[in-house]
């Protein structure tokens, strides 16, 4: 990678780590099948809602690479993917313009959610306009202040939980129930395993940094438990759907529990590593659960 052209296509590939879109579709998908279930579901709402999505987690992306490069956060020792402003290989201008053009996409998928809301469904209002406005603002917030504060972990619940899962299924059926809440807790805990396990392997450069999450603040192996944890609460808040009429016991096992069993696996591996950038491989295999889950527990639900 030292012969990355500047500002290249490449380097801004790079730049948005396509990796992490699986945190944003999961939501959206997971919301669409509610919204399947009940017979309300809209493609052009659910695009739009996974363009906005997919547009603010990279605009999220660009705003931390050039964050913690302005901060001095990437350190050379850094044992994740090396970041683009960082390494020079987008400069900070450039950077700025692409943050701002990522918002701008994002806003307009936003402006287009509006026209279906009002135009061709009777559903959503200025309220979206509201929700979009605050996940701008979270998206500076969290890279510049409050990941550094330890508050990552209730951000991930609230913007790849309630607020997608909860504002897809909105803008479908003009609703919300218990099932969209409990859907988005299941959302937002299993996306939570990603930032957990990336936050367990830079413990030790995130301390040194200033940055204090919830590992570097109560240790190592808070971190392992809290990762199996939440998997566990979130295979047992899937059986709510059964409960609901939404999932068989069935489709529970070949959904949540192949998950489970997935994440289990994955578990054992981070507990045998503990340390280095072989962690970077679980971080791989957790992005996999994830898509798992989402793709297996949404295809239940669309039935």
């Amino acid at each position: 990678m030292k012969n990355i052209k500047t500002n290249s296509p490449y380097a801004w590939l790079l730049a948005a780590r396509p990796k992490t879109l699986t945190a944003a579709v999961i939501p959206v998908l997971l919301g669409s099948a509610l919204a399947f279930s009940d017979g309300m579901f809209s493609p052009s709402s659910a695009g739009l809602c996974l363009a906005f999505a997919c547009g603010m987690q990279t605009a999220a992306n660009f705003i931390n690479d050039l964050y913690d490069c302005l901060k001095g956060s990437d350190r050379t020792d850094r044992l994740g993917p090396r970041r683009a402003c960082a390494e020079g290989w987008i400069s900070p201008y450039a950077m700025k313009w692409g943050i701002g053009l990522m918002l701008l996409f994002s806003c307009l998928a936003g402006l287009g959610l509006l026209y279906t809301s009002w135009g061709m469904l009777p559903h959503g209002g200025w309220e979206l306009v509201i929700l979009g406005m605050v996940c701008v603002l979270f998206a500076f917030l969290y890279t510049t202040y409050l990941s550094y504060k330890g508050w990552g972990d209730v951000l991930v619940l609230l913007f790849f939980g309630f607020v997608p899962v909860g504002g897809t299924y909105y803008v479908q059926t003009a609703t919300l129930g218990a099932d969209v809440w409990i859907l988005s807790l299941v959302s937002g805990l299993v996306i939570d395993t990603l930032l957990t396990v990336n936050n367990y392997r830079d413990r030790e450069q995130d301390a040194l940094s200033g940055k204090l999450t919830l590992v570097v603040r109560l240790g190592e192996r808070f971190g392992r438990q809290t990762y199996l944890a939440l998997g566990i609460v979130a295979v047992l808040l899937c059986t709510w759907f059964v409960y609901s009429g939404r999932l068989t016991w069935m489709e529970f096992v070949w959904a949540p529990c192949v998950y489970f069993y997935l994440h289990t696996l994955t578990f054992r591996k981070m507990c045998h590593i503990r340390s280095g950038k072989k962690l970077n491989g679980i971080l791989g295999e957790t992005s996999r659960n994830m898509l798992f889950m989402g793709l297996l527990l949404s295809v239940a639900l669309a039935r």
